[in-house]
């Protein structure tokens, strides 16, 4: 199939989108271009960085998907049947969000700016000041996919073309790829939060509290600092804020209580039957990682810091309720994402 010289933007602007952490984490994230009764999308559990060095993007008969999302979301719900041709990738599983827009250049960042606002309870009032002469909207979170997808149509007019999507991300549409990367660009700039000055952290001195596979997270790291503040270690703590923390770093962060080692904590998960927590944090010292720690989950680990850093001290935050920590945790489509990101 021929593809666009549009669509060699896209894949530059995704993989410039990709490589900042800022707006994109792991395998996160997704961009898409409709040529026609095409729409390139980018495949499950590949990488926007990688868009300009290899092929990531597969073709699927966005119409066809669309119409089907009004009649029956199980099956809009299985990207994979709308493919054009034969492929050995999935689409994304949020083809369907994609599917929903006019504009033929879609966007999909996990922006930390954004999702600092998005995790707030009162987050749609904020975004009505920062998002002035805008037109957009906010839909609360709901589980990727065509569920999510039906939710944005629903909050759609004619001229939408910036959706904040509760607990998870920004999307931004536009006719052209350059009109969607300055878009994004005066969004972000919209959202971009002030974050508080760096504490000093001994890397040293987490190094004699950390046990058997376990190391510190390298100086510097934002998650040290959510560990050096009581407001955000509670924070922290309370549950999960998104859904790809979940996949890559478990459910909420693990804090060590009271007088208990990193050693004893390790051995009682492991009696449990459980993994030990990729992340600790270890109050008014620092955060450690575990020795064999995925770079996805680093990814995630260093979000978690930057959300958290970004959001404002006292602000009442929404989280996923366990039976949303738990659908997405046994969903079939995130578990194949998590396995090609390790």
């Amino acid at each position: 199939m021929n593809r666009s010289q549009e669509f060699q933007s896209l894949t530059e602007l995704s993989a410039k989108a990709g490589k900042d952490p800022l707006l994109i984490q792991a395998a996160g994230g997704n961009t898409s271009c409709k040529l026609d009764d095409v729409m390139w999308i980018k495949s499950s559990g590949t990488q926007l960085a990688e868009a300009d060095s290899r092929d990531i993007f597969v073709p699927v008969d966005w119409k066809r998907m669309r119409d089907v999302l009004g009649e029956d979301i199980e099956a809009a719900d299985q990207p994979v049947n709308f493919l054009s041709g034969e492929h050995t990738m999935r689409p994304s599983i949020e083809t369907s969000l994609h599917a929903i827009f006019e504009q033929k250049i879609v966007v999909h960042v996990h922006c930390v700016n954004t999702i600092a606002v998005a995790i707030r309870a009162d987050a749609e009032t904020v975004l009505g000041q920062k998002l002035a002469g805008f037109d957009w909207a906010f839909v609360p979170y709901i589980k990727p996919g065509a569920r999510l997808a039906n939710a944005v149509k629903q909050r759609l007019k004619p001229t939408t073309d910036v959706i904040v999507l509760g607990n998870h991300g920004l999307i931004v549409a536009a006719d052209t790829v350059s009109e969607a990367g300055a878009l994004l660009e005066r969004v972000v700039d919209a959202h971009r939060a002030p974050t508080p000055d760096p504490k000093p952290v001994s890397v040293d001195a987490l190094e004699q509290v950390a046990a058997s596979g376990y190391v510190p997270f390298e100086d510097g790291h934002p998650l040290h600092q959510i560990a050096l503040s009581s407001w955000h270690l509670e924070a922290a703590k309370a549950g999960s804020l998104y859904p790809d923390h979940v996949l890559f770093c478990g459910i909420a962060a693990t804090v060590l209580e009271g007088e208990e080692t990193v050693d004893a904590l390790r051995q009682r998960f492991e009696k449990e039957d459980q993994e030990p927590p990729v992340l600790l944090l270890i109050p008014g010292k620092g955060a450690l990682m575990r020795s064999d720690m995925t770079d996805s989950a680093k990814a995630l680990a260093r979000c978690l810091g930057d959300v958290l850093l970004r959001t404002e001290e006292g602000s009442a935050l929404t989280y996923l309720t366990l039976d949303q920590n738990f659908e997405l945790l046994d969903w079939d489509a995130e578990k194949y994402r998590k396995a090609l990101n390790g």
